[in-house]
């Protein structure tokens, strides 16, 4: 059955970027291995250690669409309008004709529910990534986030933009973590109580 998932990367003190919005050592764990994965297309591929390898093969072949914010786009320049997973991108903001023409492979939509009802359509049956820690929040405050994933990267920032922060509804209760220890990288999956 597919998911709706977030998947970030994060330090050990809980930080997706630094506050100039920089990765730092962050994405360290892409370059730490031996094992080849390819990613969506051919120019894109990360060598990770086989545990990486397992989650990350799992991550980028089931991956039907994913979900990011306008910041994370713009930061991103687009991803050149093809992700690195190869998968079709939708992008939650408030402007979501500005740039449309721009970028003919990725999709603008206003709204948290809207982006993961046409995610869910574009995936074609497989899962729905969101990749952007306010979307995130956004989606788990709705109860469209089936999992929570956590590649825990051994690394403190100190400082920086927060994979989670304040939640309007109070506490958000996870089942027991899915846990496979890699190279440079803890990745953890919390299925979302229900």
């Amino acid at each position: 059955m597919p998911k709706v998932f977030t998947h970030m990367t994060m330090s050990l003190d809980g930080y997706i970027a630094q506050p100039d919005d920089q990765v730092g050592e962050l994405f360290e764990w892409y370059e730490a291995g031996e094992v080849v994965v390819p990613g969506g297309d051919e120019a894109n591929s990360f060598r990770v250690d086989a545990a990486g390898a397992e989650v990350l093969s799992d991550l980028i072949g089931n991956t039907g669409a994913l979900i990011t914010g306008r910041r994370l786009f713009d930061i991103a320049q687009g991803w050149n309008d093809q992700h690195p997973v190869g998968a079709p991108v939708i992008v939650v903001t408030h402007r979501p004709d500005d740039e449309a023409e721009k970028w003919p492979n990725t999709t603008f939509v206003d709204g948290i529910a809207p982006a993961i009802a046409q995610a869910k359509e574009l995936a074609g049956g497989k899962d729905v990534v969101i990749a952007s820690a306010n979307v995130a929040q956004q989606a788990l405050a709705l109860g469209a986030v089936d999992e929570v994933c956590v590649s825990l990267v051994p690394v403190l920032f100190g400082e920086g933009i927060p994979y989670f922060s304040r939640l309007d509804d109070g506490h958000l209760l996870l089942e027991d973590p899915i846990v496979v220890q890699g190279k440079r990288a803890l990745h953890l999956r919390y299925p979302v109580r229900r």
